[in-house]
């Protein structure tokens, strides 16, 4: 007799979702073409050995009620790290499960290995389990970033019904899974990396995590084909997602939250690569502002606000005689449209006939920019540029500009004073209307502005 078909479903990569048939693009992202077939995953009963469950009968789960609830009162691990315990929301929380997502060679293994190392000079447990490195060669990795010490233990191997027996007996504090993509279950007969073998094997992870009180990292991969199985599959299982991005060729790194139960979404972590490993930027806007030109027509330093930190940044204008029949504008680290509106905004408010020329605006360092705190900043720049008239090195600018041309309020406005002041600027051009919530300044000279054409008298 013949043998029956495999029964098999359909997932979305970048999502999850899943389908009984082929579709072309993903009712849930509206992605095209990420649909790929996996067999169906047969989970054991509960209670067997390997399952993603609780092991507990079902006779012995009682509904609680909130006072009930008992918190501990143990602490949040240091990761040794500032950036990363404040973008984590202060350190990193026993028994939860922290996915670590970013393109090839961006430096996820290192800023773990790192974190592993920290953590366990401190007096902690970890074990680091590497699928991709044999044991020689996380140590020649590990020669870079200096001498470890502490009870670090390391692992290599891909099945993750053997590492969760291994996790169960040494109850480590702090586990790292390099990479979730090379795990794998034998329940599941796709291959690793597929769709299936991800969402069981981080299942099968979160259990234990929270089972045993284990704090655990996976590291994710985000090829940039989008052919794997990326973090988004795994985004509602784990308790937070991290995204570790690289500047290019500027050699920073950030680290970003996109999403935390423990903590704020809108912290950042900036982190340098060196010969010696990743080094944490305690200071971003000095290093952002390293190698500013003196007196430079077209530029112009602004503030942005990062989760709770302030963040100093120049913005780079240039104005020159289009060489084509149609002038060009190009905007890096900002939204094009955003810089198209605010031309269109200059020329019909201020009078600013700047519709034959080209415009290019470039946020210095590589940042990308997506607050419209910074359209003052633009605005300013690319009249430096026209007018061919430097703005003070010491003034800081920043404001939301309207379609009518009037200056709009920003949040946080006392922090940014407080930033520039620090780095020792003198002059804060700045919304008027967020003036009148704040106190006086006495060590640098504070200006508000209602209208965009009050800034071009004041320089």
């Amino acid at each position: 007799m013949a043998k029956g078909k495999e029964e098999t479903v359909f997932f979305c990569t970048e999502c999850g979702y899943e389908s009984k048939k082929w579709m072309g693009q993903c009712p849930s992202c509206r992605a095209w073409s990420t649909f790929s077939e996996e067999p169906v995953v047969k989970i054991r009963p509960a209670g067997a050995k390997g399952a993603a469950s609780s092991g507990r009968a079902a006779s012995d789960i009682r509904p609680v009620r909130m006072d009930d609830i008992s918190l501990d009162a143990e602490e949040r691990i240091q990761s040794g790290f500032e950036e990363f315990s404040r973008v984590l929301g202060g350190g990193i929380v026993p028994g939860s499960l922290i996915l670590v997502g970013g393109d090839p060679g961006v430096g996820k293994s290192t800023l773990l290995l790192q974190t592993a190392a920290k953590v366990s000079a401190g007096g902690r447990s970890v074990i680091y389990i590497s699928g991709e490195e044999s044991l020689k060669q996380i140590k020649l990795r590990a020669n870079r970033i200096g001498r470890i010490s502490g009870d670090l233990r390391f692992i290599s191997e891909t099945d993750i019904d053997k590492i969760i027996a291994v996790l169960e007996r040494e109850r480590p504090d702090l586990c790292v899974i390099d990479s979730i993509q090379t795990m794998f279950t034998s329940d599941s007969q796709s291959v690793p990396g597929s769709v299936s073998q991800v969402r069981e094997c981080s299942q099968r992870m979160m259990v234990c995590a929270k089972q045993n009180s284990i704090a655990t990292f996976l590291v994710g991969h985000v090829t940039k084909e989008g052919t794997v199985a990326g973090p988004r599959v795994l985004e509602h299982i784990v308790d937070t997602v991290l995204y570790f991005e690289s500047g290019d060729q500027f050699g920073y790194r950030v680290l970003r939250s996109a999403k935390n139960r423990f903590g704020s979404t809108n912290e950042i972590g900036v982190f340098e690569m060196s010969s010696e490993g990743l080094k944490e930027v305690q200071n971003p806007s000095e290093y952002l502002l390293e190698g500013r030109f003196k007196n430079a027509t077209g530029a112009v330093v602004t503030c942005l606000i990062e989760g709770s930190r302030a963040m100093l940044m120049e913005v780079q204008g240039l104005v020159a005689d289009t060489q084509y029949g149609m002038a060009r504008r190009q905007a890096n680290g900002m939204d094009y449209n955003r810089l198209v509106m605010l031309l269109a905004v200059l020329q019909k408010r201020a009078g600013v006939n700047i519709g034959q020329m080209d415009a290019y605006v470039n946020i210095a360092g590589g940042m990308k920019i997506t607050q419209p705190s910074a359209d003052l900043a633009v605005i300013l720049a690319i009249m430096s540029s026209l007018r061919n008239v430097a703005v003070p090195e010491d003034t800081v600018v920043f404001g939301e500009v309207g379609l009518s041309g009037e200056v709009r309020s920003v949040p946080q406005a006392a922090d940014r004073i407080r930033e520039a002041e620090r780095l020792g600027f003198g002059r804060v051009i700045m919304p008027a209307v967020n003036l009148k919530s704040m106190e006086k300044q006495k060590s640098i000279e504070v200006i508000g502005i209602n209208f965009i054409g009050e800034m071009f008298g004041l320089l």
